[in-house]
């Protein structure tokens, strides 16, 4: 089907209006509308080929809210007119052990990425969600509950879920304490998602300037992570912290703030980090863990809790035509906390 988006055609171009054919829908596809589309810090790397592996033209975008307009045949989990989601992959093999017990982002065949993949069957390029159309395998289309804004749920098919799957994997609730590196994109929901669980929040930051935010997000405390003090008195404070910093850095001054057994689960940079010192892990058995998304199940009860804990992101809303500044802003880290484009913006775009 022949619709259009917004792509950049090499590292160094801006996102501009492109028409481009999604792959004919199959018999188990639906295709969706896409009415919302958030702005990841994963879309900035793409767009700029900061990882080596991207492909132009390419269109970012795996944070999706849209409507379903036709459905395949052989579909029986969404009908015409229901608002669904779509994250970070729209596919798997379905077969592997890691599909069969819900992990289909670690599917042994390598899921196919919203963008940045290649379709299972046709081998087609994937294209991602700033765009008007998406055709999807059905199981990849999860439902949007009730009560759920669609206007601000875009996000938690990434950020949300990225930082709700290590929450759920170290079994985080009552009496857990978790810090949480960083206050973005992923940071904020970590904070949110956390709180909601029950366990008591630490933001840990170079200043205290984000103080005020990490409480009204729901932390209970920020820890001054440049303070060489307030570190130390902070050791073996935590079971568990989530690092959302995006970039190369350090992490051998956050490890002694874990507890015995207790993990530092890297969720932000792809990439080289600073080398870590075995010794603070070997002496108190802690360990250094990483942590993409979750799979479907989980993703789904994601979206479900968020609908029943009331927890969104923090958004701001942009046109799509106004991409190109909000990635400009995004380099600064100058949004609190994510971007979602409204699609409707899109044709006049």
């Amino acid at each position: 089907m022949r619709t259009i988006g917004f792509a950049c055609t090499s590292a160094e171009a801006e996102l501009a209006p492109y028409h481009f054919d999604r792959r004919a829908p199959r018999t188990n596809d639906v295709v969706m509308e896409i009415l919302y589309c958030g702005v990841c810090h994963s879309d900035l790397h793409w767009a700029r080929n900061d990882w080596g592996w991207t492909l132009y033209p390419a269109i970012p975008g795996h944070e999706i809210i849209g409507r379903v307009i036709e459905t395949g045949p052989e579909v029986t989990r969404h009908k015409v007119g229901d608002f669904v989601a779509v994250g970070c992959m729209v596919d798997s093999c379905q077969q592997c052990d890691q599909c069969r017990k819900g992990e289909e982002q670690l599917c042994r065949e390598g899921n196919t990425g919203t963008y940045g993949g290649f379709d299972r069957v046709t081998k087609e390029y994937t294209l991602g969600g700033y765009a008007k159309h998406l055709v999807v395998r059905e199981e990849f289309a999860l439902k949007v509950p009730a009560g759920l804004d669609i206007s601000k749920a875009a996000p938690l098919l990434c950020a949300g879920i990225t930082t709700y799957s290590p929450l759920r994997t170290w079994n985080v609730g009552p009496g857990s304490r978790v810090g949480v590196i960083g206050l973005g994109g992923l940071g904020h929901m970590a904070v949110k998602l956390a709180a909601a669980m029950g366990a008591s929040v630490t933001v840990l930051s170079r200043s205290d300037s984000k103080k005020h935010d990490a409480l009204e997000l729901g932390a209970d405390s920020l820890l001054v992570s440049s303070d060489p003090d307030a570190m130390a008195k902070s050791a073996n404070a935590f079971d568990l912290i989530i690092d959302t910093v995006p970039v190369e850095h350090d992490i051998n001054p956050y490890v002694p703030l874990l507890d015995v057994d207790g993990t530092l689960v890297i969720v932000g940079q792809i990439g080289p980090i600073a080398a870590p010192t075995t010794v603070p892990l070997l002496l108190g058995r802690r360990r250094i863990a990483g942590s993409p998304i979750g799979g479907l199940k989980q993703t789904q009860e994601l979206l479900d809790f968020c609908a029943r804990k009331n927890i969104l992101p923090d958004v701001e809303m942009i046109r799509m035509d106004e991409i190109n500044h909000a990635f400009a802003r995004m380099e600064k880290a100058d949004v609190h906390y994510r971007f979602v484009i409204d699609m409707a913006s899109l044709q006049a775009a």
